[in-house]
């Protein structure tokens, strides 16, 4: 079963981390996805943009793009993960890992009930 681990945090304490203490993090998110990627548990994984380049589509027909993501919460979704378990606590497991690697974080942990993997996207890896 795939299950979708998303990962909120507050915006501004993450734009606030120095490039030092964001490359440990990252180096660190890293080694669990590694492990994860090793045991094929691992899909698609990524680190959103600032709240402030997004824009939400809503409305009937084509939609109306309005600015931002209007989170109704204090936390903003950053990023995700693709993970691919036979049960929620597995899942809930790998989750828990990477939460040790960055405690102030939030995951929420969803069964996908449709999962498309695409294409390999060609881009440069800003973190290894």
């Amino acid at each position: 079963m795939y299950y979708a681990i998303l990962a909120y945090h507050e915006e501004g304490v993450v734009e606030s981390w120095t490039e030092q203490e964001d490359a440990a993090l990252m180096t660190e998110l890293l080694q669990v996805n590694d492990r994860l990627v090793r045991e094929k548990s691992l899909g698609p994984a990524a680190r959103l943009g600032p709240t402030q380049r997004a824009v939400t589509l809503r409305g009937k027909g084509e939609g109306t793009v309005i600015d931002g993501p209007f989170a109704e919460t204090k936390e903003q979704l950053l990023g995700f993960y693709v993970v691919d378990f036979p049960t929620l606590e597995a899942a809930v497991t790998a989750a828990r890992e990477l939460r040790r690697a960055n405690p102030t974080a939030t995951y929420e942990i969803r069964p996908i009930s449709l999962y498309l993997p695409g294409t390999s996207l060609d881009f440069k890896q800003d973190y290894l």
